[in-house]
């Protein structure tokens, strides 16, 4: 399969980003299922949604198309590619627009930086990394790597990462 490519200006999913927030995670780019539906990790088999309300940064389990409200839990989402539909390996190299994702976390500073999966961390920090707490920061923002939750990395999926992120987050 090929990724898919949106009009010049047009952002696959908008950003949810606000000042004072906890957290932001950042993906590498929208998949096909939450392009279609206009929803963040809107695959079933995703495990962003029950991971949140797992590790208890939300307090209940919100629907892929609830992503507006999580402003309101101190959460915010973004993508490295705003403009590309794909698995990580359908994605051009150039699809990735880091400079931008900087630009972001310096203007609204939330206190993490939570990337979803070691591509988006290896893409954003130019090199591989492991999940937890990074030593880069950008500004005051920490940053962190957790497990893929989506349904194609399962083989790697675990939960306790994202609990270490919740209280780091707790922590700001």
């Amino acid at each position: 399969m090929k990724a898919i490519r949106a009009g010049n200006c047009q952002h696959i999913l908008p950003d949810v980003l606000r000042p004072g927030l906890r957290c932001v995670f950042c993906g590498t780019a929208a998949g096909r299922r939450s392009a279609s539906e206009g929803a963040y990790y809107a695959h079933p088999g995703n495990m962003f949604w029950r991971a949140l309300h797992a590790a208890e940064l939300t307090p209940r389990l919100l629907a892929p198309q609830e992503f507006p409200l999580l402003p309101h839990y101190g959460i915010g989402l973004t993508d490295l590619a705003k403009k590309h539909v794909g698995n990580d390996d359908e994605l051009p190299r150039d699809a990735f627009d880091v400079a931008a994702l900087i630009a972001k976390i310096e203007r609204y500073q939330p206190h993490v930086l939570a990337f979803t999966s070691k591509a988006a961390a290896r893409t954003a920090l130019g090199r591989p990394a492991v999940y937890g707490l990074q030593s880069d920061r950008i500004g005051e923002t920490k940053m962190f790597v957790l497990p893929s939750p989506s349904g194609q990395a399962r083989g790697h999926w675990d939960l306790a990462p994202w609990q270490a992120l919740a209280t780091l987050c707790a922590l700001g």
